[in-house]
């Protein structure tokens, strides 16, 4: 490197939408590996999932297309499981198709820095101010409440 002094270059490894820092191993990046106690309170909240190769059958579609909905922000995922599966909240669908206003209630999480695990946690969380739960209010078409819920966090 032309003239510059010991120059380190940190590896980086790609987990889904995340560029971060590498470490021992790819379990460690953001969402890949989530605390056994996150995975638990997940499970709580939500009653069904689907590993993608579902989720692929319900849509129609193969799973890589599932996985480009992911990275474009239409789904979210989480590994869970033994072995560790891609998984996806049944309640995402509907009617073989993803639910119509996840998409920018996840951009917007996103643009918050909420993980895909907490923004799960947060779709399927009572939020006594709506009231329910904001997943439930997506299904029934009512964004507006929930986005802006969802930009409040950010302050």
């Amino acid at each position: 490197m032309s003239g510059e002094e010991d120059s380190v270059l940190t590896p980086q490894v790609y987990a889904g939408r995340h560029r971060v820092p590498a470490h021992d191993t790819l379990e460690y990046a953001e969402g890949v590996n989530i605390s056994a106690d996150d995975i638990d309170r997940l499970d709580s909240l939500v009653e069904a999932w689907l590993p993608l190769p579902d989720v692929a059958e319900i849509l129609g579609i193969s799973v890589t297309k599932v996985q480009r909905l992911i990275e474009d922000f239409h789904l979210v995922e989480v590994r869970r499981g033994t072995p560790k599966v891609c998984s996806v909240p049944a309640e995402f669908l509907r009617d073989g198709a993803v639910l119509p206003h996840l998409r920018g209630t996840i951009m917007l999480l996103h643009d918050q820095h909420f993980a895909d695990h907490e923004i799960i946690e947060w779709l399927f969380t009572d939020d006594a101010s709506l009231p329910g739960r904001p997943i439930d209010h997506l299904r029934s078409g009512q964004r507006g409440e929930v986005r802006r819920r969802a930009q409040s966090l950010g302050f």
